[in-house]
């Protein structure tokens, strides 16, 4: 599960640096960094749904946040 996680932020963080790349090479000739920036959200969307549903179904546990007094 948290190789699948690693790997969709990966792929997030993939688009953000394309969308860096079409900004500063097509100049607003094309759309194609709006694309980009179109599939972060939907494959940030994506994975919160896939946490949540994990979750849901069991394959994930939450742990809390440890703390002392």
């Amino acid at each position: 599960m948290s190789v699948f996680i690693a790997f969709a932020f990966l792929l997030i963080g993939a688009s953000l640096v394309c969308a860096l790349y079409f900004m500063m090479h097509d100049r607003g000739t094309t759309k194609r960094m709006v694309y980009s920036l179109m599939a972060r959200v939907g494959l940030s969307i994506g994975l919160f749904l896939f946490i949540l549903f994990a979750y849901w179904m069991g394959w994930i546990q939450s742990t809390g946040i440890p703390y002392s007094n």
